[in-house]
């Protein structure tokens, strides 16, 4: 169970001074990384000694044990893939490893859901205002962007694909342009490419839409518009699932708020993928 989980577990128990300081972490998880206990302090109007009592009443030590189970629920801490690898070797022979896995992606589906369905709206208006839309995601992140672009383009022409593919990153990052919007998907370790793409875009006048794992990561703090998933796994390597129901979710979004034009294009588009012979002809009975 994450910390903010359990704030909102026991958010009922606790005295109103305590609930005053759980409302403006589970407001405000971000903050608790990024800043300092007197900055948390101030904003929550709550004292010091307020804070180390919050912290000692939910079976932390103090403030800085809170704070690293902050760090760790934003996937900031980080345990390396051998270690965690070495674990699962060890449960070697136990049964339903895959049921703990696809329970974990439930979780994972609903925690996305919890974070990021409301600003779904916002993430398609910056989106549907821009003159093009460029998509990046590295390494386990490129189903992310590769998912969102070639859904998108069914039926939205200017949709672009920035992966660097034979060497191109420096050329496709000069083809964003103010008025554009980039979407970039990374989550912690971040890809160096990733946060190279993010700040290109930032200084071509792109309006950026993260898709990450954590309010305080480097792209969500250069974007202009968040969308979060969860990476949770019990297996030796970050999950993804969750980032590619997002990006799902976000075209399904926008084809429905692109009115009875978005219907032929797509038709158009299928048809076209089934004459070139891209799509095999669905097989017929009798």
């Amino acid at each position: 169970m994450t910390i903010q989980e359990q704030l909102r577990q026991r958010f009922a128990e606790l005295s109103p001074a305590l609930q005053q300081v759980a409302r403006y972490l589970l407001d405000h998880p971000a903050e608790v990384v990024t800043t300092s206990m007197r900055h948390i302090g101030l904003q929550s109007g709550s004292t010091p000694a307020t804070l180390v009592r919050f912290a000692q009443h939910l079976g932390f030590a103090g403030w800085p044990q809170l704070k690293a189970a902050f760090v760790a629920d934003m996937g900031l801490g980080g345990e390396a893939y051998g270690a965690r690898a070495q674990r699962l070797v060890g449960r070697a022979g136990q049964r339903d490893l895959a049921g703990e896995m696809f329970a974990v992606q439930r979780r994972n589906l609903q925690a996305t859901q919890d974070q990021s369905a409301a600003r779904l709206e916002q993430a398609c208006a910056l989106l549907e205002k821009a003159g093009a839309v460029h998509a990046a995601g590295f390494r386990a992140c490129f189903p992310i962007a590769f998912a969102f672009v070639y859904q998108y383009r069914l039926f939205r022409a200017a949709v672009h694909l920035v992966d660097g593919q034979g060497g191109t990153l420096e050329m496709q990052q000069r083809a964003m342009a103010r008025g554009d919007a980039l979407l970039v998907a990374s989550f912690a370790p971040y890809s160096r490419e990733a946060l190279q793409v993010a700040q290109a875009g930032r200084a071509a006048g792109c309006q950026i839409l993260a898709l990450t794992d954590s309010a305080a990561s480097p792209l969500a703090l250069l974007a202009h518009e968040t969308l979060l998933f969860t990476i949770a796994s019990p297996s030796f390597f970050p999950s993804v699932a969750a980032g590619l129901a997002l990006a799902e979710a976000l075209v399904e979004l926008l084809a429905s708020r692109a009115g009875k034009a978005v219907v032929r294009r797509i038709d158009e588009a299928e048809r076209q993928l089934f004459d070139s012979g891209a799509y095999l002809p669905s097989p017929r009975g009798g």
